[in-house]
């Protein structure tokens, strides 16, 4: 049971609505990242007595927070500061950088004190404008965004007012105080999230649908192992009222449908690339088609889209096809018409540094997956090429490569390691590929990481090749983000080329 099940004194059991009496409430707000001061923001604005706590370091929130009067101390988090026991918090806000055993964590949980996440926060709030909006959850190792914003979209084509929201960028606490309001929220969680949030009671979300796209081992550094990550995971299925959509070819997101306390009436809804049984979307002669959402049970199958319109469209590498599916599970679910979602998809662009290419040059095509941040990311990115020179590496999270390196060296043409965990990706190169040409850049300055990584590319690749960015780590060893790393690439790539 999460500690934010139990609560520390009656009040927290009419803290439910936005219209509650949340004056004089002592919250101490742990982080002034995004959420965090989302959640400091947010609570000022209710009356609450708000004290944020982040490590040093420049940063405009900090003068953002005195703008709005909320005290705050920079310190090192490590110990806890005297300024916290003073207070004397009444639940703790917590930012999702902060790994299960912190101290600050372990010190509320002595004290009794309450721990809520912003997604907690943000359910207990969302009738601040008219009609509380129906909640989707998105999780999964790989493909949340995408997915997020392939619903978003349909169910905008659909006439709904709809907000994609989490951890793609918008705060869940911003979208709820927006003063249009929605019809839908599509959230996306992070098992860092999920892992914060209750099973039960006052604070526990019931949402419209909820999906877990695919699990491969990550962020054991934050969990502490495979099985703490997963049950964070099964999280997103609980209290559901309309669909569970799971992944036919992820037996574990099955097993977590299945072991889930959903509300009485939610139907499990699989997705896949193969031919589509009661209940399930998937795909039949090139037809993408469902199964799942029809008037009758002898009704055929409705068809979609098809595969070679995702493919004109940009969409047709095998996983996005997944998000596809999955996305169009979540938006029938709502009532969405297949000739919206046919329509919808018809305008519809990835993001950037999602499988984007970026030049073709002398029959080498160089393609940007910096959002590749683990092994299944980059597992599904690689299976989409036949010839590879893979730029590969930086924080590895804990997470095994080796299956990943052993499972396509037979595509690979060379591997170029970056990073600052290059020592596993040497290892497994050196036992299932010693014969791959494999170059290591241990380049210090962020800006010459990848100069140098497009030179030795091109010397690697031939015609017909695809020189790939898909790093399976993640990117703050040497970069602000993956979005920084993928820039770096395509400025690198373009100045290469002389383009």
């Amino acid at each position: 049971m999460s500690e934010s099940t139990v609560p520390g004194t009656d009040r927290f059991d009419t803290l439910t609505s936005w219209h509650a009496d949340w004056t004089g409430l002592r919250v101490a707000v742990l982080g002034l990242g995004v959420t965090g001061f989302a959640a400091a923001d947010t609570l000022a604005e209710l009356g609450a007595d708000v004290l944020v706590l982040a490590s040093p370091g420049p940063d405009e929130r900090f003068d953002l927070l005195m703008v709005l009067g909320v005290p705050f101390v920079q310190a090192d988090l490590r110990t806890v500061p005297a300024e916290l026991v003073a207070q004397h918090p009444d639940v703790i806000i917590v930012s999702p950088g902060f790994h299960p055993d912190h101290p600050l964590l372990l010190w509320a949980a002595e004290q009794g004190v309450p721990v809520w996440g912003d997604i907690e926060l943000a359910w207990r709030l969302r009738d601040k404008v008219g009609v509380p909006a129906e909640w989707m959850l998105v999780t999964g190792t790989n493909g949340k965004t995408t997915t997020v914003q392939l619903t978003a979209t349909m169910l905008a084509a659909h006439g709904s007012r709809v907000a994609p929201c989490g951890n793609i960028g918008v705060p869940v606490l911003d979208a709820i105080r927006d003063p249009q309001g929605w019809d839908v929220l599509v959230v996306e969680l992070s098992s860092y999230q999920l892992h914060h949030l209750p099973h039960s009671g006052p604070g526990a979300l019931k949402p419209w649908a909820s999906l877990c796209l695919n699990i491969a081992d990550d962020h054991l550094d934050w969990h502490g192992s495979a099985e703490a990550y997963r049950a964070a995971k099964a999280t997103v299925y609980l209290n559901t009222a309309v669909a569970c959509v799971y992944n036919t070819a992820d037996a574990a997101t099955l097993t977590m449908v299945q072991n889930a306390d959903v509300q009485e009436g939610a139907r499990a809804i699989g997705f896949g690339l193969g031919v589509p049984g009661p209940s399930e979307l998937g795909i039949v002669d090139g037809i993408v088609c469902d199964r799942a959402f029809l008037e009758d049970r002898f009704e055929r199958a409705l068809e979609l889209t098809t595969v070679p319109h995702l493919v004109a469209a940009g969409l047709g590498a095998p996983h996005v096809i997944m998000d596809v599916l999955a996305a169009s599970a979540l938006a029938r679910s709502f009532g969405v018409l297949p000739a919206t979602i046919h329509t919808a998809l018809e305008t519809f662009h990835l993001d950037a540094h999602r499988i984007e290419t970026v030049a073709i040059g002398d029959g080498v095509e160089w393609i940007d997956d910096s959002k590749a941040t683990n092994p299944h990311a980059a597992d599904a990115s690689l299976a989409a090429y036949e010839s590879v020179v893979w730029l590969v590496g930086g924080l590895l999270k804990g997470v095994d490569i080796d299956a990943l390196v052993l499972k396509h060296v037979g595509r690979l043409r060379g591997a170029i390691i970056i990073g600052v965990d290059r020592l596993e990706l040497r290892r497994a190169f050196a036992r299932h590929a010693p014969d791959l040409t494999v170059f290591e850049i241990d380049a210090d300055d962020t800006e010459q990481v990848m100069a140098q990584a497009v030179r030795l590319a091109a010397e690697l690749a031939r015609e017909g090749d695809t020189v790939l960015l898909a790093p399976a780590a993640a990117s703050m060893d040497q970069f602000e983000s993956y979005a920084e790393r993928g820039r770096l690439f395509n400025q690198a790539v373009h100045d290469f080329l002389g383009r």
